[in-house]
């Protein structure tokens, strides 16, 4: 089953929400312009999980580059949403070009606890999720 549902997400722009079936599980996959704050991510991550979807796919290049400076707290803040409403999340991307010791410790710690995933591609994302 795949079904794409057109999520407005603010007056500037629409994000798309793909729901697919993966070992029996369902999965929502976020596409669309980047997220521009922390109060869009949790109306896509409340979106998805109203659709039926507790596990959910987003592409690094849809999250603001601050997210990716833990010294702004917006990692820590979405992260907490996802926790909060006990959802589990990817972020697909390549990580390596972040040379920041601090957020290459973050993401081991992350992976390792396995709520929040950092992957390099939507077939691992649904692996972690999924396991």
């Amino acid at each position: 089953m795949i079904s794409v549902i057109p999520v407005n997400v603010s007056i500037a722009h629409f994000m798309n929400i793909e729901l697919t079936q993966h070992q029996g599980q369902t999965l929502a996959e976020v596409t669309g312009p980047p997220i521009q704050n922390p109060q869009e991510a949790l109306e896509i991550l409340i979106n998805c999980a109203y659709q039926g979807a507790e596990k959910i796919i987003i592409h690094a290049d849809q999250l603001m580059p601050d997210f990716f400076d833990l010294k702004t707290g917006i990692a820590g803040e979405i992260l907490q949403k996802v926790s909060t409403y006990q959802l589990r999340l990817a972020i697909v991307g390549d990580f390596s070009q972040y040379s920041s010791k601090s957020l290459q410790d973050f993401i081991f710690e992350s992976n390792k606890v396995g709520r929040v995933n950092f992957v390099a591609s939507v077939e691992e994302a649904k692996a972690r999720l999924c396991a």
